[in-house]
């Protein structure tokens, strides 16, 4: 085993940018790419290895048989050959619908799948680009279903001016949506479960209305009104700086100027590491170096990870990993 890298599944939508490709320092004659799927077991859309002996192979295969060397006994004893997470990066040149993700319990039941807790980073915004999330006063699950189906809905959905550097938490049931102008970075639960609540009166290419999913979101909302969703944290250099703990994962943002030792053998879990800016190489256990760039995503297996990071002049990454 050794620190993994994926090609990078990208995919062209309406509402898609210009931004990720030249991001991730790739070509590609492909137009309108809204998302990169960096690191995916969602079926159909299973990520392949890149770089190694081992290239070529799917992720569902190394799972298949690396089991907990990859993934940490707690999480394949937990998750078995399910891969736990999906990494993305967000280009919205256009508003995306506003939408809400069920939980655990209620996408077992409708869907036989896992619900989705996910974090947005955001990477780069346009002066006027907006991240909508949570409510700005509480409302009855009736007052929703009647502001969505007279427009108003948006009345009540807390707006931010979105600014690069920026943490978004979004546990399941929590409403929002990424505005136009801008190019965030996703780190969620295996899941494709998505419940459409508005879509700014968009049709589709047949000039139907896109449809919505009222009734289903009715149910799955959480219509608790924060004072503050933005996750706030420090950065301070050189050090692990800790964003996100949460049962789904946990997320540390790392700006580097110097190499730093990180030994995370004692969290059981593989680590994934995306790279927001610069470059840098990282050594794990077995003294195996794997760069990483601007745009690329590694994932370091749990049996190897004791880790040296050592930044090429500096270097932005985020951390995560189950527990």
């Amino acid at each position: 085993m050794y620190p993994l890298k994926f090609n990078p599944i990208l995919k062209s939508l309406i509402w898609g940018g210009d931004r990720i490709a030249p991001f991730k320092q790739i070509e590609t004659d492909q137009k309108n790419i809204g998302e990169s799927w960096e690191v995916s077991q969602v079926k159909g859309e299973v990520s392949v290895i890149s770089n190694g002996e081992l290239a070529g192979q799917s992720l569902s295969d190394v799972i298949h048989n690396y089991k907990a060397d990859l993934l940490g006994k707690k999480v394949y004893a937990k998750f078995g050959e399910d891969f736990p997470l999906l990494i993305k990066f967000i280009d919205a040149k256009d508003n995306l619908s506003i939408q809400v993700h069920p939980d655990d319990e209620l996408a077992k039941i409708r869907h036989n799948s896992f619900g989705k807790t996910e974090m947005w980073y955001v990477m780069d915004a346009t002066p006027d680009a907006k991240i909508l999330c949570g409510f700005t006063e509480v409302i009855t699950p009736e007052q929703y279903v009647q502001m969505v189906n007279d427009n108003t809905i948006m009345d009540v959905i807390k707006s931010h001016d979105a600014k690069a550097g920026q943490i978004f938490y979004l546990p399941a049931g929590r409403i929002h949506a990424i505005g136009a102008g801008s190019f965030v970075a996703e780190i969620q639960q295996t899941s494709n479960i998505t419940y459409r609540i508005y879509d700014f009166d968009r049709r589709d290419a047949q000039g139907n209305p896109r449809e919505l999913h009222t009734e289903l979101a009715k149910d799955a909302l959480d219509y608790t009104v924060l004072d503050n969703y933005l996750s706030d944290y420090e950065t301070k250099v050189n050090e692990v700086n800790q964003v996100v703990e949460s049962p789904y994962f946990t997320t540390n943002v790392l700006n580097l100027t110097d190499a730093i030792h990180i030994n995370n053998l004692s969290k059981d879990s593989f680590v994934i590491y995306i790279c927001m800016g610069g470059s840098a190489t990282i050594v794990d256990l077995n003294g195996v170096k794997t760069t990483i760039h601007q745009g690329e995503t590694v994932l370091v297996p749990a049996i190897l990870a004791d880790v040296e990071i050592i930044p090429n002049g500096s270097c932005n990454l985020m951390e995560t990993f189950i527990g």
